[in-house]
């Protein structure tokens, strides 16, 4: 069971850690005047919100290698750069809707004050972002938790996985009890991290 975490620790983490700052970027694209950045981000998300995550999963690593022979990658970072790509659309979309939250006369304000657009965001924009996603952002996060089981389809020794060859070697259920308990134990510590986080920026209300 121990090698099933380590993999979904590990495909947690590096989701998240490429997934949050690329859909940060996208947001910023969508909402700007630029109107071929705003259309082509639209485009992206609508396809990687409007397809199931274990089809792109599917087509990132047979499909690319029948299209070209140079394109296989190890099932890892087929499903690294999947679940990023795809999460990264989901955020693209939560950051959107909390930057257009936020009074364009806070930004008028701050352009009066003659800040500059990193100094802006930084110390006015995105701590009141930061407030308003962080709800769902959790909610993005703990699903990705429970995600991680589709790498089943690229064989890559996951908790499911390595729970099925468990209980098919013992004819017992018992191993999946077991999966289940670990994803709980991990979706729970998670959901008490992101109370912690929420709490700390709480003084914006």
């Amino acid at each position: 069971m121990l090698e099933g975490v380590k993999i979904v620790l590990e495909l947690f983490f590096l989701t998240t850690i490429f997934s949050i700052p690329l859909g940060i970027a996208v947001a910023m694209v969508r909402v700007s005047k630029n109107k071929i950045g705003s259309a082509v981000t639209g485009a992206y998300i609508w396809i990687m919100r409007g397809s199931p995550l274990l089809l792109q999963l599917v087509f990132f690593y047979y499909g690319l290698p029948a299209i070209n022979p140079n394109l296989v990658f190890d099932k890892m970072t087929v499903a690294i750069f999947a679940f990023s790509i795809n999460y990264a659309a989901y955020y693209a979309e939560i950051f959107r809707a909390g930057l257009q939250s936020i009074n364009r006369g806070q930004f008028e304000a701050a352009m009066v004050l003659g800040l500059d657009k990193i100094t802006m965001y930084k110390r006015i924009i995105f701590p009141q972002v930061l407030k308003i996603v962080i709800p769902p952002v959790g909610n993005e996060l703990i699903t990705l938790v429970k995600d991680t089981s589709l790498v089943y389809i690229l064989a890559v020794n996951d908790l499911l996985r390595v729970a099925t060859a468990a209980s098919n070697r013992e004819a017992s259920l018992m191993p999946f009890v077991v999966a289940g308990a670990i994803y709980l134990v991990m979706t729970g510590v998670l959901t008490q991290v992101l109370a912690i986080v929420e709490k700390k920026f709480s003084y914006y209300r």
